[in-house]
């Protein structure tokens, strides 16, 4: 069997980067987030007069054909009190928004695997989904011996989300978890 090839381009120039990262309207800061390098190389690379090579050149092509990715992958501004982020090992699956005092849960999916998402295909949950979806990350309110577990916890009762906060929503056997995120008061 033969190599495989493939239809990208060796190197890019500094032109072309900068190109790139203001047709996506990103500043260098954020083009280097977005591509998991410093704005100090973003910087360097566009006043390069040599040509780079490397991951950049398949990841500047992908996002030359698909600029809608940027779009994708970006994290909303944090509106409401608190924000989870449910993870499979470390990638963000689903990123949960809620307001518990009025009930409002608003999600987004970072993942095309429904498998993988905290609500499956369900694009707008339910505050009562999102109350199932907690319950089905810890330990069941029927466990055996239940007071030992929550005495084992430091907890006072049976509450979902600060059993997540403790055990980070972590489960035997699989490998989704749960970062927890808290508004700023005043912002």
């Amino acid at each position: 069997m033969g190599k495989r090839m493939f239809a990208i381009a060796e190197q890019i120039s500094g032109t072309q980067i900068r190109t790139l990262r203001k047709k996506l309207g990103l500043s260098q800061a954020e083009f280097g987030r977005l591509v998991s390098i410093s704005a100090k190389t973003v910087a360097r690379w566009e006043t390069a007069q040599d040509m780079i090579s490397g991951p950049i050149v398949t990841i500047a092509k992908l996002l030359e054909e698909n600029p809608q990715i940027v779009m994708q992958l970006e994290v909303p501004v944090l509106k409401l009190p608190l924000r989870l982020w449910y993870m499979k090992e470390n990638s963000v699956c689903t990123m949960i928004d809620v307001d518990e005092r009025r009930r409002l849960v608003e999600i987004h999916n970072y993942t095309n695997d429904r498998m993988n998402r905290a609500f499956g295909a369900d694009e707008n949950p339910t505050f009562e989904a999102y109350e199932s979806f907690l319950e089905s990350r810890c330990f069941p309110r029927t466990r055996d011996k239940i007071k030992l577990e929550l005495k084992r916890l430091n907890l006072p009762f049976y509450d979902p989300l600060m059993i997540i906060e403790k055990t980070g929503g972590r489960m035997a056997e699989d490998q989704f978890w749960i970062r927890m995120e808290r508004k700023q008061s005043g912002h």
